[in-house]
């Protein structure tokens, strides 16, 4: 026999705007960061992310 037990909890206004003004801004930083960055320094960042993942990748 299997039980389900549904649970919601609604957010005010002010939370969802929060959430998705936090959301947006963080989308922009990383979009722009990303476009406007020196292309070896994305190399390099995502070079050193493998490494410390331990992902051999040369």
């Amino acid at each position: 026999m299997a039980v389900s037990h549904v649970s919601s909890n609604s957010l005010s206004l002010n939370d969802r705007l929060f959430a998705g003004i936090t959301a947006l801004l963080l989308g922009a930083f990383l979009v722009f960061g990303a476009g406007l960055a020196n292309s070896s320094v994305l190399h390099d960042t995502a070079h050193d992310t493998r490494h410390a993942y331990g992902f051999p990748c040369h």
